[in-house]
């Protein structure tokens, strides 16, 4: 008899868990000016992420994609720089929004995914919307069986919805599921629903001064060093 897999998919946070954010966008931000420091402009760009999602989250407004979400955060960090984005040609500003869509991956995610992969449904389970996620996957190699976008959840996580209706589009009861996250707070919220959880350390996200998530804080399924050893795990598991 066959050994019992722990899960049946392995689904992955993918902004900062899956794909350097930092690197791709301070690149981004280093090509379209050189009146700000590209790193900091990236950081305080990415922390308007999660408060911007937090009316829709909180039924205050209706669901807009990350694209829109992206946009009205880009202006709001330009005006704090005091950079003028009207000064600019507007194609570049836009292609300088989509940066998000074309980020690298952290070295050990390719491999691992196509380890993983050979066992499991692997895809991501993003606040990103469908488009952005596939142009992110052609970018960066990542080789998903299946992308659920946040415009097919029409939710934002930590929102319960976010994951269960993604297990429901894959007809997968939640504790089939394994979110992968190197945020303690998503699989917080993942385990809260029933999904198995797994954690990989990113401790240079955010850059030399990160101070959370360096390690698990909460108890999971699976602590792992990166993907390649996450997909180890799970194979020693299904051969125990």
């Amino acid at each position: 008899m066959r050994p019992q897999r722990l899960v049946d998919a392995v689904l992955f946070d993918t902004f900062g868990t899956a794909v350097d954010w930092r690197t791709g966008v301070a690149q981004a931000v280093s090509q379209f000016t050189s009146e700000v420091d590209p790193n900091e402009f990236a950081l305080a760009w990415r922390g308007r992420y999660q408060p911007s999602m937090a009316p829709i989250r909180a039924g205050e407004r209706e669901f807009v994609d990350l694209d829109v979400l992206h946009r009205e955060n880009l202006e709001a960090t330009a005006a704090e720089f005091g950079l003028d984005l009207g000064n600019s040609d507007p194609s570049d500003v836009d292609h300088l929004n989509r940066a998000w869509h074309r980020l690298s991956a952290w070295p050990d995610s390719t491999p691992g995914l196509t380890e993983l992969k050979r066992e499991f449904i692997v895809g991501p389970l993003s606040n990103g919307h469908t488009a952005l996620l596939t142009n992110m996957a052609k970018h960066a190699g990542l080789p998903w069986d299946v992308i659920i976008g946040s415009d097919f959840t029409r939710t934002y996580k930590p929102d319960p919805n976010a994951y269960l209706r993604t297990a429901e589009v894959l007809r997968l009861p939640p504790h089939r599921v394994m979110l992968c996250a190197a945020h303690n707070a998503d699989l917080a919220a993942a385990k809260d629903v029933g999904f198995r959880t797994a954690f990989i350390p990113r401790p240079t996200e955010y850059g030399p001064a990160q101070r959370e998530d360096l390690h698990a804080t909460g108890v999971w399924d699976v602590l792992a060093r990166d993907v390649v050893d996450l997909a180890t795990q799970l194979r020693e598991h299904a051969s125990a």
